[in-house]
Formats: C-alpha cells, structure tokens, sequence
C-alpha cells in the first residue's frame, strides 16, 4: 500500500485523481492530456495497488488549491454565490436524461445532487442496475470532490447542454391519443378499428377503452348531473336525433334531467332517419362531453370505469 504522499510522482498523482473522482472528470480537471499520456495514466492506475485513505486525500488537495477557475475566480463576493447547475433547471426531463447519457458515475452523482427528489428517481430509474449502486455510492462521498472539479464538470456540461435539442413539448402517443384519433372516425370506421385493435394488441386495446368515449358510454354511464349538463349544452334538435334507437325509458330519464323549458320544447325525432345523421347528432354529444373533460369537470376514465379505484 502506498503511504507516503512525498514519494509519489507527479503521473501517479494524476493517477490516483483518476481513481478517486473518476476518469471523465478528472479530464475536465487535467486539460490538455494526450492519448498517449492518458494511456500512461491508465497503465500507471493498474500498477499502484492500494493507495492510503491520507495519501489520497492529500493528492485531491494539491489539486484543489492548484486549480484556479479561470470562469469564476473574478467573481466578487457582494454579488452572492456561485450557482454554475443553475442552467439544470432550464433542461426538460428528456434533456437532462440526454445530458447524462454516457458520464461516469461521479459526475451523475454530481448533478443528481443539485435536482429535486422526483428528477433523481427520473434519471436513477434510467440507469442500469449495476451502475445505479455506484452512482449511489458516490452520492455519499461528493465531499472528495474539490471546489474547482465541480466548477470544471459544471461548466463542460454546460456547455454539452447547448448542443442538446432545444426545449419542446411533444406526445409519445398511447391510448388516450389513440382514442381521441378513433372519437373521430365514423362509427362504422371506429367499430372496425376497435375489433382490429382488440385481435392484435389486447393490452393496448385495454388502455384506449378507458379514454374511448362513445355517445352509449355518456348515456348508460354517466351520473344524471353530468348527463344534464351535457345535454343541456347541446341543441334540442341533435339531442332528439341522437336518441333515436335509445329506449324510452333511457329517453325519458334523460329528457326528464332537462330544465323544465327544454322539457316543454323537446319534440322527438319521428319515423325512420338516416344513420349518417344520427350518427352525426352522437357526435356532437360526445364532443360536449370532450369539451367539458378538458375544463376539467370530469374524467372519462372515471365515469366509463377505467380510472384507478380505491375501496
């Protein structure tokens, strides 16, 4: 084991820098390193063995007090600290996952220690088993980590962050998009679609039931406040021909949720019609109802017996 700092030389001095913060960092740290002198370090790391917990710490000091940041050492005081993880914020979650794709452990540590609980489990759950241990263990030993070496990592992933994608928002689609794309076929085209998708993919099947809202769904599914409030909103006219073909006894229950003006107006919709029309008075119905789910004053999942329950 080596214990005595003053025997060291100076490439095994920058060896045990790479075995203490790790290799992408200490980059960042000793700039200007060809591949042949990294090569030297790297053989030079295999040959040391086991270097003193006091040895190590020594060296890490050298190169603390050594380095001055070039980028932040004309800062004054009276203009308060020094955040150089500030541009973290600015990042979306897809971003910071990119950010980090690729950087060892100590440097994922490192900006896992500037995030909020709920980005850390976000990046933590992106990472590989094996990995997701030590990047844990170095989360607990970042004091090692000199001042100047946080500053360096900072400043170069800053810098990494600019040639990232710019901030956008987009849909990796799912059954929620799926069943808006199908709420706007023709019943004969979403009838087709859903037996189709039900054959090949059982489970993604499943997942559109719970936001695929058909005119049936409102009317068997849906409390009667809902229900009056829907059909109150639509238009007399499309709300008789959207009963055609429905019960009396449903026609009656709904009509009767109606205010008593609306009640003494309705007139239903008499001998035969043509399907493209009521199916169209239907759809009218439903995007009332889409209308109302995206104010917020209720969910469809919910109502139609696909959203979570608790007993």
């Amino acid at each position: 084991m080596i214990t005595d700092y003053q025997m060291l030389s100076g490439l095994q001095k920058v060896a045990i820098l790479f075995s203490v913060v790790g290799e992408s960092l200490s980059l960042s740290l000793v700039k200007g390193l060809s591949k042949t002198e990294i090569r030297k370090i790297r053989s030079t790391l295999r040959g040391m063995g086991d270097v003193a917990f006091s040895v190590k710490k020594r060296v890490m000091e050298e190169f603390y007090f050594g380095f001055l940041s070039e980028q932040f050492q004309d800062e004054k005081t009276e203009d308060g600290p020094i955040h150089p993880f500030e541009f973290l914020a600015d990042l979306q979650d897809e971003q910071l996952l990119a950010l980090l794709n690729k950087e060892d452990p100590p440097v994922i540590a490192m900006v896992l220690a500037q995030l909020e609980p709920e980005k850390r489990m976000l990046i933590l759950d992106k990472v590989d088993p094996t990995e997701k241990g030590q990047i844990l263990i170095e989360l607990g030993s970042l004091d090692n980590i000199p001042l100047e070496g946080i500053i360096e990592v900072a400043a170069r992933l800053r810098n990494k962050s600019s040639y990232l994608p710019r901030t956008t928002e987009f849909s990796r689609g799912g059954g929620k998009e799926i069943a808006q794309i199908i709420g706007g076929m023709s019943s004969e085209e979403e009838e087709r679609y859903l037996q189709t998708l039900q054959n090949e993919d059982p489970a993604l099947y499943e997942d559109v039931k719970k936001y695929h809202l058909t005119f049936i769904d409102i009317i068997e599914k849906f409390p009667d406040g809902i229900l009056r409030d829907i059909m109150n909103t639509v238009d007399l006219s499309d709300v008789s021909m959207a009963m055609k073909g429905v019960d009396q006894e449903t026609v009656d229950r709904i009509i009767g949720n109606l205010p008593q003006k609306k009640q003494a107006m309705y007139e239903p919709e008499e001998g035969p019609r043509p399907k493209r029309e009521v199916d169209k008075a239907r759809k009218k119905v439903v995007g009332i109802a889409r209308d109302m789910e995206k104010e917020g004053q209720f969910n469809v999942a919910d109502l139609t017996g696909g959203g979570e329950m608790i007993e």
